[in-house]
């Protein structure tokens, strides 16, 4: 397997995100910092998988960037202008920047026809030309001939087609950014390859910039120019496809990596106990408490043992030089083990 365009370069920023932070109200009256200071920069055309367990703070983020989540501090950059969070500003922006569900079943509403549904988005933005986007837009997504679906409803549909429709509608909005949430983890095997092949067909066509997030890393591996991983609220992991999933860096990476079916011969590192609670987070590497590094002794042998219960990993830059081939983009982790601190 290999990122699927290696020669991917961009002229151009789309989406960034500069020290996010987004909190929640916790138990006990805690605050779940479920965004924590987070730079991320995603560049006009590509495809980048934001991959974490469930729970990294993936989604929050990316509800935050389609405007759902308001931030704390840090701010939200489409094109260079920062997000305002009034109704007019938000409808203009979601626009451009639509959302795809995981679940197709959930996100169509069973007594509208697939017409309806994808001509939802157009109607609520005064969009001309109806009846040719709703045709363009199915026809795009692979649903052929369009006319077809039409009168057809949910029930009516196999899962595959009922995603078809769900990614239709946003397309019938002519965005430039598609964040699809989990795009294929309700579908059958046969029909997941079917999809993100759509997926790269539809940034090869229409120059659309995707962030897909998963908690497969198989999944970014066959889509993903470049990938970032997510743990409890930050970036811990980040780089080209190629670079970031045939050398982890970081051990929470290559733990996610040893239970992908394709990595044959790879033994599986299972971590210890479950991703901590955001309202209490860890001192030092908010992933010590789980690392096998930590466990098995090697953090301790390297001189950095001290340091990871006790000294922050730097924040990850969001690493994006513009007119530079993703290939040759820099790979890098917040961990003391590839980077030890001058006190270490």
């Amino acid at each position: 397997m290999s990122a699927p365009v290696e020669d991917f370069v961009a002229t151009e920023t789309a989406v960034e995100v500069d020290d996010l932070h987004v909190t929640f109200s916790g138990r006990e009256g805690g605050m779940a910092r479920a965004v924590d200071g987070v730079n991320l920069a995603v560049r006009k055309g590509e495809i980048i998988a934001l991959v974490g367990e469930s729970g990294c703070g993936k989604t929050t983020l990316a509800r935050t960037i389609l405007g759902l989540e308001k931030p704390a501090s840090g701010e939200v950059r489409f094109h260079g202008t920062p997000l305002e969070y009034n109704g007019r500003a938000l409808k203009r922006y979601r626009k451009n920047v639509q959302l795809v569900l995981q679940d197709p079943t959930g996100s169509l509403n069973p007594r509208h026809s697939v017409y309806e549904a994808v001509a939802e988005g157009p109607r609520t933005h005064g969009m001309d030309d109806e009846i040719g986007r709703v045709t363009r837009a199915l026809s795009m997504a692979g649903l052929r001939p369009p006319e077809k679906f039409f009168l057809r409803y949910p029930h009516e549909l196999s899962g595959g087609q009922r995603q078809r429709v769900v990614i239709a509608g946003a397309l019938a909005l002519d965005p430039e950014v598609i964040i699809a949430d989990e795009p294929v983890s309700s579908l059958d095997a046969s029909v997941r390859g079917e999809i993100l092949a759509l997926m790269l067909k539809l940034r090869e066509e229409l120059g659309l910039t995707l962030l897909v997030v998963t908690h497969d890393l198989g999944l970014a591996w066959n889509i993903a120019d470049r990938i970032v991983v997510m743990y409890l609220g930050r970036v811990v992991e980040q780089g080209p496809t190629e670079e970031v999933l045939s050398n982890p860096q970081h051990p929470y990476t290559r733990a996610l990596l040893s239970v992908v079916p394709e990595m044959h011969g790879t033994e599986q590192i299972v971590l210890s106990g479950e991703t901590p609670d955001p309202t209490k987070i860890p001192s030092g590497c908010r992933f010590h408490p789980r690392c096998q590094e930590v466990r098995t002794g090697v953090a301790e042998r390297a001189g950095v043992l001290g340091a990871c219960s006790t000294i922050s990993p730097v924040v990850l830059p969001p690493s994006i030089p513009i007119g530079v081939n993703v290939a040759d983009l820099s790979h890098e982790a917040a961990c003391h083990l590839a980077n030890p601190p001058p006190s270490a």
